[in-house]
């Protein structure tokens, strides 16, 4: 929604919010996960006046930009990489930070950016040299928890599951799915139900 509100000249609360929107919002519930064919109502642009003295300078503030992009580091064993230095590129500007002491990332973006890039480093290997992780950020893209490929998506994410993002529910996906149920201390049964959702809209965020 923020993309859509900011390419269109609102804030994506006030699109949100409107009665017109309120079927896809009780569909989809978090605004920032949308998926194709979704229908958006977006009303026509009002103009709004402000009064003013003449040969004075009146500032004007625009709220609702830029947006914050969050991310959470984990290692293989889905513990937070603490206070790791890491390089972020978005949209061809990049920022130096360190991940805090919980794994988090929290950088602001353009409403409308869809590219990145993180290097993160690595722990080091068994002789010791240390090393760096690349990772290609597409802003966006992804499907709500609903849909297949969202759940193949955050698998992936997760480093459980190695496999086109489809809507195909195969046997790799159900095999990452029982690997994440048996990490979770669920009952292991490759499907995703109600309860290991919420886990892994957990663990991976939204």
């Amino acid at each position: 929604m923020s993309s859509i509100a900011y390419s269109n000249g609102f804030f994506w609360r006030t699109l949100w919010s409107l009665p017109q929107n309120a079927a896809l919002k009780a569909k989809r519930k978090n605004p920032n996960v949308l998926m194709t064919g979704d229908m958006v109502h977006i009303p026509d642009l009002t103009v709004k006046q402000e009064s003013g003295a003449t040969e004075q300078t009146h500032e004007f503030m625009l709220k609702g930009v830029p947006e914050v992009l969050n991310m959470k580091m984990l290692d293989s064993n889905h513990q937070p990489r603490a206070n790791v230095n890491y390089i972020i590129t978005i949209e061809g500007k990049s920022r130096r930070g360190k991940t805090d002491a919980s794994g988090n990332i929290k950088e602001s973006i353009p409403p409308d950016a869809r590219t990145g890039k993180l290097v993160i480093d690595a722990p080091p290997d068994e002789s010791g040299i240390p090393s760096t992780q690349t990772m290609i950020l597409k802003l966006g893209n992804l499907n709500p928890l609903s849909e297949v490929s969202g759940l193949k998506a955050r698998l992936a994410n997760l480093g459980l599951y190695k496999g086109p993002n489809d809507a195909n529910l195969d046997d790799a996906t159900k095999k990452a799915i029982s690997a994440f149920q048996k990490k979770k201390g669920l009952p292991v049964t490759g499907i995703a139900d109600d309860a290991t959702k919420a886990q892994i809209n957990k663990t991976h965020g939204h």
